[in-house]
């Protein structure tokens, strides 16, 4: 397969996908959008006013960039799971895309550039959405692109694997609902870990998660529990990893073919 055709292929299963998750704004953006503002509110009207600073910013402030994480994870991962289980089950045109000559590399940048868009837009959006009720403090915006292109890209690679794994719907709510959901509430999306005993403290670094809403973070505010390199080294090792086991996953069509 030449370059071009390479590039064909991948530009038409990421159109697939962009046109399906534009078409469908209010299943794909708006629930993002409405729960990020219910959070707002909360933590900003309620219990904001009540806290006030936290580690030299206003509460509000502190909070926003883990619910940005929050919906970035959750869309990027869910997005991509979907899109795989639905070709597998639904649509059935996975088997022509395996039987294509299109490397396996391709077809995973593919499926999982569908899942970083979205989660992407979907990072703008509530980080847009955030703007009245916390205003807009930006410390590094290319950590903060950084941060929520690799979380985006890591997240979509995790989906892409647990769409080909799934066997039934509910194989793709699991993840989603009893792994990604604690990992983000105990990853420090509402609290800094310095206020955790020590142990928890060490619990809490074993979550990968904590790094990424850490890492984001700092681009926002400039403050961090632990050093920007060692979070961006380890959402690096994760897209690594991934991208590894989602290419041989898609190079051995295994639970793939029907």
């Amino acid at each position: 397969m030449t370059p071009f055709e390479a590039w064909i292929s991948f530009y038409t299963i990421v159109r697939k996908d962009v046109v399906r998750i534009v078409r469908i704004w209010p299943q794909t953006f708006l629930p993002a959008v409405v729960t990020s503002v219910l959070y707002f509110l909360i933590f900003g009207t309620v219990l904001g006013s009540r806290i006030g600073e936290f580690q030299g910013v206003a509460f509000l402030s502190f909070v926003v960039p883990g619910l940005v994480m929050m919906a970035v994870v959750t869309n990027a991962f869910s997005n991509v799971a979907f899109v795989m289980f639905s070709s597998k089950f639904f649509a059935r045109n996975i088997d022509e895309i395996l039987v294509s000559p299109t490397p396996p590399f391709v077809i995973v940048a593919g499926f999982v550039a569908g899942g970083v868009t979205r989660g992407v837009l979907v990072g703008l959006l509530v980080f847009l959405t955030s703007i009245p009720f916390a205003g807009l403090s930006i410390h590094s915006l290319p950590v903060v692109l950084l941060f929520l292109v690799l979380t985006s890209l890591a997240l979509s690679l995790g989906g892409l694997i647990n769409g080909i794994h799934a066997q039934s719907i509910d194989g793709i709510n699991i993840i989603p609902t009893f792994v990604l959901t604690p990992l983000v509430y105990l990853g420090g999306v509402f609290y800094s870990i310095e206020i955790l005993p020590g142990f928890w403290q060490g619990v809490t670094h074993a979550n990968p998660i904590f790094f990424v809403v850490d890492g984001f973070r700092y681009g926002f505010l400039g403050i961090s529990d632990t050093p920007i390199l060692v979070s961006t080294g380890v959402l690096l090792a994760g897209c690594a990893l991934l991208s590894l086991i989602a290419w041989y996953e898609i190079r051995s069509g295994l639970r793939l073919k029907q």
